[in-house]
C-alpha cells in the first residue's frame, strides 16, 4: 500500500524496512490531522461559539485570545526544541510525550457542556491540545531526515502532507456520518446536551493514538547524540550567528518579513473561517463540516493545479497570486449577507491556500543559500512560529473593540496584503542560480 500521491517505482526502490519507516512516518501525519480539522477548526471552534460562550460575538473573540495565547507559546518554545530535535538526537520520546498530551487533552473536550461556565476550561484545554499538536511536529519533521533518502526528501514530504489531507478529510466524514447525522444517534448519545458533536473530539482522540503507533513500531530512532542543554545551547547560538548575516542579504530578510505577516493571516484565516461561518451566516455543524469536505476537495485540487503553475511561472508569483485572490474573495465575503453566496465564494477560497504556503517554501529553496540551507529553512520555519499569536489577538480584539465577527474578520486582511506587498519588492533568483556567498549584497 502507497499513500496518496505516492510514486510506487521510488517506494519499490527502498529496502523494505526503509520503505516500512516512510510509509510509517507518513501515516503519523494521517492520525495527527484530525486534530487541525476537527477540533482547530471545522467542529469545535463552531459548537464554542454556538453552544458554550455567552453569544457568538464574545465567543469569537473569547477563542481569538485562546489561540494567540497558544500561538505566543508556541513561538517560545519552537526554537528551543527545534534545537533539541536537531542536536540531542532521540526525538521519538518527545514526540510521544507531545503525542500523548494532544491525544488526552483531545479527549478531555467531551466534558465541556453547552454552558458559559465551561468557557474557561474549554479554552485551558483547547491551548493545551494545540501546544501538544503543534510541538509534536517539530520533532516529528525533525524526523524526515532519517527516514527519507536524500534524493528523496520532497517527495516523502509531499507523500506526508498528502496522507494528511485525506486523512483529515476522512476524519471528518467519519464525524459527519457516525455523530452528528443520524438522528437517532448510532450511539446512545444525548443530543439536547450536544454530546453528539461533543463526542467528535473522542473520536479525532482515538483517531490520533490509533494511527500514530507505526510511526513509534517501526521508525528507528536517532541515538543521543547531545544532553538537551548542550543542543539547545548550540542551536540557540546558531540561530543568533544567522540573523546579522541577514542584514547582507536584504531579499531573504524581506522574504521572512513578508513570509511573518502572510502566515498569520493564512492561518487566522484557517482557523476563524468556521466561527465566521457559523456566526454571520447561521451555518450548523452539519453545515460547518460539509463546508469542510467541500474546501478541502478544492484545496487539494488548488495545491495539484497550482504545482504545475509554480515551476511556470515561478513561486514568487503564484504566492503573490493566491494572497491577491484570497484577499479579493475575503473581501466580497465580508460584504455579503447570503448563505448562498457564501458558499459559492468559499469554494475557491479553499484553491488558494496550499499554493501560498508550498510556492513559499520553493521560494525559501531558491534564496538560500546551499551550503547553508538547513540554518536558512530554521529560520523560514521560525518565522511560520514567532508572531503566530499576532493574527488571532488581532481579530480578538477587533470583535471585541466593534462587537463584530466581520470587523474581526476584516483584520485578517491587512495581513494578507501587507505581507504581499512586502513579498512584491523580492527579487527572485531563477531556478538555476545558486546564491551566492553572504558576503556579497542579494536585492
Amino acid at each position: 500500500m502507497s499513500p496518496p500521491f505516492a510514486d510506487a517505482d521510488s517506494l519499490r526502490a527502498l529496502s523494505p524496512r526503509a520503505r516500512r519507516s516512510v510509509l510509517a512516518w507518513c501515516l503519523y501525519d494521517f492520525a495527527n490531522s484530525a486534530f487541525p480539522t476537527v477540533i482547530g477548526t471545522f467542529v469545535f471552534p463552531t459548537y464554542f461559539v454556538q453552544a458554550v460562550a455567552a453569544d457568538e460575538t464574545r465567543g469569537t473573540s473569547q477563542w481569538g485570545v485562546a489561540m494567540a495565547v497558544a500561538g505566543l507559546l508556541i513561538a517560545l518554545l519552537s526554537p528551543p526544541l527545534g534545537a533539541i530535535a536537531d542536536g540531542a538526537g532521540r526525538r521519538k520520546p518527545w514526540l510521544a510525550a507531545f503525542t500523548v498530551l494532544a491525544v488526552v487533552t483531545s479527549a478531555a473536550l467531551w466534558w465541556v457542556r453547552p454552558d458559559p461556565s465551561f468557557v474557561p476550561f474549554a479554552l485551558v484545554v483547547v491551548v493545551v491540545a494545540s501546544l501538544g499538536f503543534e510541538l509534536g511536529t517539530v520533532f516529528y519533521n525533525a524526523m524526515l531526515v532519517d527516514v527519507a533518502p536524500p534524493r528523496m526528501r520532497g517527495r516523502v514530504s509531499g507523500w506526508g502532507w498528502g496522507i494528511g489531507y485525506f486523512g483529515g478529510l476522512i476524519c471528518l466524514l467519519a464525524c459527519l456520518v457516525l455523530l452528528i447525522e443520524p438522528d437517532p444517534p448510532l450511539l446512545p448519545l444525548d443530543r439536547a446536551a450536544a454530546e453528539h458533536v461533543r463526542a467528535t473530539a473522542v473520536l479525532v482522540a482515538l483517531w490520533y493514538a490509533l494511527f500514530c503507533w507505526p510511526l513509534f513500531r517501526f521508525v528507528p530512532d536517532t541515538p543521543r547524540r547531545a544532553g538537551i542543554a548542550q543542543a539547545v545551547r548550540s542551536g540557540l547560538a546558531a540561530i543568533a550567528r544567522l540573523l546579522p548575516e541577514l542584514r547582507r542579504r536584504p531579499a531573504v530578510a524581506r522574504f521572512l518579513l513578508s513570509r511573518l505577516l502572510y502566515t498569520d493571516g493564512l492561518n487566522t484565516l484557517f482557523n476563524f473561517g468556521a466561527i465566521y461561518a457559523a456566526g454571520a451566516f447561521g451555518m450548523a455543524t452539519d453545515e460547518i463540516i460539509l463546508l469542510g469536505i467541500a474546501m478541502n476537495v478544492t484545496a487539494g485540487f488548488g495545491a495539484y493545479a497550482f504545482a504545475f503553475i509554480d515551476d511556470r511561472i515561478g513561486p514568487k508569483r503564484t504566492v503573490l497570486i493566491s494572497l491577491a485572490s484570497l484577499a479579493a474573495i475575503g473581501v466580497v465575503l465580508l460584504l455579503i449577507r447570503s448563505k448562498a453566496w457564501f458558499w459559492l465564494l468559499a469554494l475557491p477560497l479553499g484553491v488558494f491556500f496550499g499554493p501560498a504556503q508550498a510556492a513559499s517554501r520553493t521560494l525559501m529553496s531558491r534564496l538560500a543559500p546551499a551550503a547553508q540551507a538547513s540554518e536558512y529553512f530554521g529560520l523560514f520555519a521560525l518565522s511560520g512560529r514567532i508572531t503566530a499569536f499576532a493574527g488571532p489577538a488581532a481579530l480578538a480584539w477587533a470583535t471585541d473593540a466593534f462587537g463584530s465577527q466581520r470587523a474581526g474578520m476584516a483584520t485578517i486582511l491587512v495581513f494578507l496584503v501587507g505581507g504581499g506587498a512586502i513579498l512584491a519588492t523580492v527579487r527572485e533568483p531563477p531556478p538555476t542560480t545558486v546564491p551566492r556567498p553572504a558576503v556579497a549584497d542579494q536585492e
